[in-house]
């Protein structure tokens, strides 16, 4: 059945609504930290954004257990297939607990390592390792909450993260503000505020999933044939993340060894790459939770109209956010309390954010619904190559001694090249499967 344009923009809203508010809560945790931490001085700014950058790299990889829970779920729920898609959702979860449990015992040794790649100076580094340190006891409750999100998600229930993300953001706002403001423990009562708030909202997620589960008689217990085949599934998807985070710290290196403002000015303006991303990214997690639920019940046509409607609203929102960006620039430097230098660079390096928006917005919009469509070694090849197109842009930013602005350019160039092989990719019809 092909529904009209008007009904699939109402389910579109109905999803991305509610996924923008969640969206936006998650990189809001670590923009708080950096308001607050910005009071302990630049180079506590600086240690945060080096650790800031491996903890994310750390998630993101992981990030194939919201993507992949989404999918799988939602193609299950197409078909008609209710309990097989929360048992779906519930090997999932088990899978991220073992993950985090894994990143711990392997990351907390490897801490003063980890933020030595990064070249940060010893009044930088030690404060890194302390941040990154207590934070991973946090990794966790953060995988939990990815795996548990995608099977809400999936569900076709944006409402929940929702509330959760907007609770635990309150909270994380909260800790942080007492223990580093009142309390005055430093960047390290930044990290504990943010490991406690994200250990409620996991708390949460697995009480809603447990629910579920025994609405419709699944078992909770783990089902190892089931998280290993989740865990395969998931190979592409973590190929595809390692390669965009690849260009994410690489960019973040090159950032540190430019100097300390620069590096700061660079951790400010990736954080609100982040917020923008996000809020974009809503309209794509839409996208994930309708192509798996439509091609698992074979609406292919029904497909092909959303993705066209997601696209034009990526390239609508993707403008407005940019254009905002651009009035905002001469205030920003201020609600992050930086130094005449960090500001200096951060408003020059505002403009690339800002123009790069519009390009973002269709690029995540397709990422998004190719995701749902369960085409995960596509995304996996893509991502490979587009990488081998900024890495040799950014080594000449190196070499040529270019500033953040020529960073952010050739950050562009891998945007650019994201779009041509995810747009090819859509275009063509290889990627629309039906069937759960």
């Amino acid at each position: 059945m092909t529904l009209t344009p008007r009904v699939g923009s109402r389910e579109i809203l109905r999803l991305a609504v509610p996924a923008f508010g969640a969206l936006v809560a998650e990189p809001l945790f670590i923009l708080v930290d950096y308001a607050i931490v910005g009071r302990l001085g630049t180079a506590s700014l600086g240690a945060l954004g080096i650790a800031g950058a491996a903890l994310t790299t750390l998630v993101n990889v992981c990030v194939f257990l919201a993507y992949g829970t989404t999918a799988a779920v939602a193609r299950q729920v197409g078909a008609g297939h209710l309990a097989r898609a929360i048992k779906q959702g519930i090997d999932g979860l088990w899978l991220a607990t073992a993950i985090g449990l894994a990143l711990i015992a392997t990351c907390w040794p490897l801490g003063p390592w980890i933020v030595e790649l990064f070249g940060a100076t010893p009044d930088v580094a030690g404060q890194a390792v302390t941040y990154l340190r207590i934070s991973l006891f946090g990794i966790p409750a953060m995988l939990i909450i990815l795996a548990g999100t995608g099977v809400l998600r999936g569900l076709q229930d944006t409402v929940t993260p929702l509330a959760v993300s907007v609770g635990s953001f309150a909270l994380n706002a909260v800790l942080n503000a007492v223990f580093v403001l009142v309390l005055h423990w430093g960047i390290a009562g930044s990290a504990w505020g943010t490991v406690l708030a994200q250990a409620l909202g996991a708390a949460v997620y697995l009480v809603v999933v447990a629910r579920a589960a025994r609405e419709h008689r699944v078992p909770v217990r783990p089902d190892l044939p089931g998280v290993r085949a989740s865990g395969a599934a998931g190979i592409a998807l973590v190929i595809r993340t390692i390669c965009l985070r690849i260009v994410l710290v690489v960019a973040t290196a090159v950032a540190t060894r430019m100097g300390v403002a620069q590096l700061a000015a660079h951790a400010i303006a990736t954080q609100i790459w982040s917020l923008l991303a996000f809020a974009l990214d809503a309209i794509a997690i839409a996208g994930q939770a309708i192509t798996g639920r439509t091609l698992g019940a074979g609406q292919v046509d029904h497909t092909r109209a959303a993705t066209r409607t997601m696209v034009a609203w990526g390239v609508g929102y993707g403008a407005v956010l940019g254009i905002a960006i651009i009035l905002l620039r001469p205030v920003i430097p201020h609600l992050f309390g930086a130094d005449p230098d960090v500001s200096a660079e951060l408003v020059a390096v505002l403009w690339p954010v800002a123009l790069l928006q519009p390009l973002a917005g269709v690029v995540f919009v397709l990422d998004g619904v190719l995701i749902g469509a369960g085409d995960r070694r596509y995304l996996a090849w893509a991502s490979a190559i587009t990488t081998a197109v900024y890495l040799p842009a950014v080594l000449a930013v190196v070499h040529l001694g270019g500033g953040l602005v020529a960073l952010w350019t050739a950050f562009g160039l891998w945007m650019a090249a994201r779009l041509v092989t995810l747009g090819w990719r859509a275009y063509g019809r290889a990627w629309l499967v039906t069937g759960g």
